[in-house]
């Protein structure tokens, strides 16, 4: 049980960006901490959908400790595992949910990155003030707060302000530099978007791997219909994100010719309303903080989808920042600031490993590198692999978990 030293200020309102999964959770703990969190959103409203998320570890820990354990499984995506298949759809390998006892690559609890989201906004919405549609374009600390500039809303000061809003972070461009000096890309871009369930998976994830780096995929969604489908390819191509049609344009000219279902996943992208293409990367950074603010989930620490472990680093992430708040006091930000990085940053460095052969072994440049990925694949249940997975999967958990006593309001001076 931490000791709390209260130190009275006048301010105790933070500034959340970004109300996705480590936004929303962190605006939770810092409620029932006492803070009075705003969070700030660059969409204009909360994002639905999205590709399915892990659930595991500590990260399930701390949703149990919100309470929110059983509502989240009722939004939970039916998955019984992951296979390799060529190009004529013939498996190659697969590892069922059982494999690892629900922790292997796909685990007992996946849930749609949007419901995982929603489930945390209804929790987090009474007493948080949520501003759509915006988002930060300036910071200026001094030692009382930061005076806080918004794309469209007023400026308003806060005690502090928590940088959760992913991996294009606006916070952190403004508090600390430039995005290429946080961000170190894999030379991987992503898409990820709904298509219409035409395909039989009867509750598998199948994945296809062609020649150059590319990676088809196509997944279960929740609702009945639809299937959630993944367009990979090795490059370091720059692209504008803004521009949908010259993102679907490089997709198209990459995947020509590939085999399984990639020329339908490629027809479905043009119609996908959800199509969304990025970069893979991860963020490193020798500190989290500066001054009054402070960086959290994907925007601090990204580990790249490739880990598993990103929405586990969002969640603990938040429950440790809030808590190490309130147990230093609204007024010891620094030295909460501290016990954050000292509690989480083992933590993140094991979560932020990539797997063994990181890239190549997801995205195979040749057809030999392919064939070995996916032997490894069918070893991976058997020694000696299997000993090796274990201790993988098992950063999930790699966290001793602090008690971190709901404190209520902090004092506030008169």
């Amino acid at each position: 049980m931490y000791g709390v030293s209260i130190v009275l200020m006048e301010n105790t309102n933070v500034l959340v960006a970004g109300a996705g999964i480590a936004g929303c959770a962190v605006a939770y703990w810092l409620r029932e901490q006492g803070f009075t969190p705003t969070v700030v959103e660059r969409a204009p409203a909360l994002r639905e959908g999205g590709q399915t998320v892990d659930l595991r570890g500590a990260g399930r820990t701390v949703i149990d400790r919100m309470g929110l354990l059983d509502r989240v499984r009722q939004v939970t995506v039916d998955q019984r595992g992951i296979a390799w298949v060529d190009a004529r759809g013939r498996r190659r390998a697969e590892m069922p949910v059982e494999a690892f006892g629900g922790r292997g690559i796909i685990s007992t609890d996946e849930v749609l990155r949007g419901d995982l989201s929603t489930v945390l906004y209804e929790a987090a919405r009474p007493g948080v003030e949520f501003l759509f549609d915006d988002t930060v374009t300036g910071l200026v600390s001094d030692a009382d707060g930061v005076d806080v500039t918004f794309e469209n809303a007023d400026p308003r000061r806060f005690a502090l302000v928590v940088g959760a809003d992913g991996l294009h972070s606006a916070v952190r461009r403004a508090a600390f530099g430039p995005e290429a000096d946080c961000v170190r890309p894999l030379g991987l871009l992503t898409a990820w978007y709904t298509v219409p369930a035409e395909v039989e998976l009867d509750g598998w994830y199948l994945m296809h791997n062609a020649p150059g780096g590319l990676v088809a995929s196509l997944r279960p969604g929740r609702l009945s219909g639809e299937q959630k489908a993944g367009l990979s390819v090795r490059t370091r191509e720059t692209f504008d994100r803004r521009d949908l049609e010259a993102q679907r344009a490089l997709l198209a000219r990459h995947f020509a010719g590939v085999g399984w279902e990639a020329s339908r996943l490629l027809r479905a992208a043009g119609a996908a309303e959800d199509f969304y293409l990025d970069t893979v990367g991860q963020v490193r950074l020798d500190r989290w903080s500066r001054g009054r603010v402070v960086l959290l989930g994907d925007a601090g620490y990204c580990p790249t989808p490739l880990t598993g472990l990103g929405t586990s680093l969002a969640l603990v992430g938040a429950y440790v920042l809030a808590g190490e708040l309130a147990a230093a006091g609204p007024g010891g930000y620094a030295a909460a600031f501290e016990g954050y990085e000292r509690v989480l940053r083992p933590y993140v460095e094991q979560g932020q490993q990539l797997p063994p052969s990181g890239v190549d072994g997801y995205a195979p440049l040749t057809p030999l590198r392919i064939r070995l990925a996916q032997a490894s694949m069918r070893w991976a249940t058997r020694w000696p692999m299997r000993p090796m997975m274990e201790r993988i999967f098992a950063k999930a958990d790699a966290i001793d978990l602090p008690d971190y006593s709901v404190r209520g309001r902090p004092q506030m001076s008169c």
